[in-house]
């Protein structure tokens, strides 16, 4: 079970929800006034929120939705790949007037030794860091994309985010302000 400021995301497998989905819901929150037996407006929705391709079932939506977010955070190893790249690439740059500055400082031997072991240095065999990224970006990353958007077009009709726009949908206080159901909606 899954809960966060008195929410809980239950399954309903029962076919009493209307979408068979996941179903988020609140045990009463003081704060905002909101309570279960309160109606809320039911024309706050949004079709964009309703992604649910017809017959697609909760473990379904979930799994996919388990193997987007693994892809997401290969997206973030990726962002941290690039990072790792350019921070050495700036090292080598300010090694190299490290370089230069302790030769006009009079520790020429020093500098030469740098400059001959360090600078320009593979910091994999053979490889710089855009050859690490390059190979990082043509081989796993692209292939878990690929395999990703194929379980997406096989399984969901190529939508995206089912499982959290389902959760949206039903985490949200319907017509309440903050809660709207997109920009400039209700």
């Amino acid at each position: 079970m899954w809960v966060a400021h008195q929410l809980v995301l239950s399954r309903r497998n029962d076919g009493a929800q209307a979408n068979g989905g996941t179903r988020a819901r609140w045990l009463g929150c003081p704060s905002t006034g909101y309570h279960p037996s309160v109606t809320h407006d039911t024309e706050d929705t949004d079709d964009t929120l309703t992604r649910r391709p017809a017959g697609v079932d909760d473990d379904t939506i979930e799994a996919v939705g388990q193997l987007s977010e693994a892809l997401e955070f290969v997206e973030r190893a990726r962002g941290d790949l690039y990072s790792f790249h350019q921070l050495i690439g700036h090292a080598d740059q300010i090694l190299g007037e490290a370089c230069d500055k302790l030769r006009a400082a009079g520790h020429g031997a020093t500098a030469d030794r740098l400059e001959t072991e360090l600078v320009g240095r593979n910091v994999l065999h053979g490889r710089w860091t855009f050859q690490v990224v390059e190979e990082f970006d043509d081989g796993y990353w692209s292939e878990f994309r690929e395999h990703e958007r194929r379980v997406r077009d096989e399984l969901q009709r190529g939508e995206r985010h089912v499982f959290e726009a389902t959760m949206k949908e039903e985490r949200r206080t319907h017509g309440r302000i903050g809660h709207e159901a997109r920009p400039g909606g209700n």
